[in-house]
């Protein structure tokens, strides 16, 4: 263990012995789930590497940005409009959890029936886990849910929390208060950085997150193509590292990546021959190492080629509009921009089921496998819309509910391998 991260771990006040534990079963975890695939393309390496140091050299370079004066702060939703972090000066990370460890710390306090990614975050702060909230100057909650606006709460005795609110409907009046609740947002960081967002500054930062987008939209369209050039797995990674890395050096790196990937489609190769099952994920994110469906799918005789996720493309799907000039019209097209986001909290939410619809037509996708964690209400009640939408539109879906454990892995695969030999039929 290197030294120097123990020490820098110490003094952000993880439990030592536990958090290496947790680096142990996670480095064996994703050795098995993602060094032992066939045909990897070159550029993952950069993504194995973040990985390796994603508690290290990552985190080394938030505790040197803090000690230059920069602030860091913690976001647990993608409705969190993170230009306005970037725009004050400060640095924005994705703090959801997807790992059971803090699980009894985290049941001591909220209900057993609680959803897995809820449990995991707190489970993450009370079990002294976690290096990136640690790091934060302020970890910003939202009312996406119910459980997570009661978990906030207690949260807010461990950490400096702030929520914003979010509207539940996509009338006049929401967007009216998402762009009070905007400008409320933009009001404390500004107040926590000690820094004016001005014009100049939120254009800039405006681009640089779109930029990010892009990229991932980039890689999005090669995933169109046949046979499916990247897995689902390492496609999952991707986006998954976008909420923890530096967002100019991530958008290089995988703008690297995509050169490598035309040339594999230009030249009609894969990670997989033609023929293989193409399938789409559709639902609840995927938190780093929440990599067991995607694991199970792909060593179930499919690959994945699209996730309709927050860490997918709920995310990266809209740009914000740049041909702003002032402020206020920087902040409206950010507020325009995140309204378009189809999460499962707004009702009612028809753009998300022709989202899934267009989404699955365009990546040619064979079926659709809708993920729900257990005792999410918006998502598995939404399942039942998104079956009748895809049943009319002749494609076949399974629906998913599980947790973080590892106890139904052998369930999950025989339910995964019968969907499979369905869409081959």
């Amino acid at each position: 263990m290197n030294e120097e991260y123990t020490k820098m771990w110490d003094e952000l006040g993880l439990d030592i012995e536990a958090h290496d534990g947790l680096l142990t079963v996670l480095g064996q975890f994703y050795g098995d789930i993602y060094l032992s695939q066939d045909k990897r393309l070159q550029g993952m390496e950069y993504m194995d590497f973040v990985l390796s140091e994603v508690h290290g050299l990552r985190i080394q370079e938030l505790v040197d940005a803090k000690a230059a004066g920069k602030k860091v702060i913690g976001t647990f939703c993608v409705f969190v409009p993170e230009e306005l972090v970037w725009a004050a000066n400060g640095i924005n990370v994705g703090l959801c959890a997807g790992a059971e460890i803090g699980k009894e710390s985290a049941e001591k306090i909220l209900p057993r029936n609680t959803c897995a990614l809820i449990k995991s975050f707190v489970g993450f702060k009370l079990a002294n886990l976690c290096p990136y909230i640690e790091s934060c100057d302020l970890v910003v909650g939202e009312t996406t849910c119910d459980g997570k606006k009661k978990a906030y709460e207690i949260f807010e005795d461990y950490a400096p929390v702030y929520v914003m609110e979010l509207p539940q409907m996509k009338r006049e009046a929401d967007y009216a208060l998402f762009k009070s609740e905007v400008l409320r947002f933009k009001q404390k960081v500004e107040e926590v950085s000690g820094v004016e967002i001005t014009a100049e500054r939120l254009k800039a930062a405006i681009k640089l997150i779109n930029d990010r987008r892009r990229v991932l939209q980039r890689l999005n369209r090669l995933r169109t193509a046949m046979p499916a050039p990247i897995s689902g797995r390492d496609a999952l990674l991707i986006n998954q590292i976008s909420f923890y890395d530096d967002p100019p050096r991530f958008t290089e790196k995988i703008n690297e990546l995509c050169d490598e990937l035309e040339k594999r489609v230009q030249a009609g190769e894969g990670i997989v021959q033609n023929g293989v099952p193409r399938l789409m994920t559709s639902g609840c994110p995927m938190a780093v190492p929440n990599w067991k469906l995607p694991y199970v799918v792909e060593s179930s005789g499919a690959v994945i080629v699209g996730e309709e996720s927050c860490i997918g493309r709920r995310n990266t799907r809209d740009l914000v509009d740049e041909s702003g000039q002032s402020v206020e019209e920087m902040i409206d097209a950010i507020v325009e921009r995140y309204m378009q986001i189809d999460c499962a909290c707004f009702t009612p939410n028809r753009e998300r089921l022709d989202n899934i619809v267009d989404m699955a037509r365009e990546l040619k996708a064979d079926g659709v496998i809708h993920y729900a964690l257990q005792f999410c209400h918006p998502y598995t009640v939404e399942a039942h819309k998104v079956e009748s939408v895809l049943e009319k539109a002749g494609i076949p879906l399974l629906k998913i509910e599980t947790d973080y454990s590892m106890e139904d892995v052998e369930q999950l695969k025989t339910r995964v391998e019968a969907f499979v030999e369905v869409v081959k039929q």
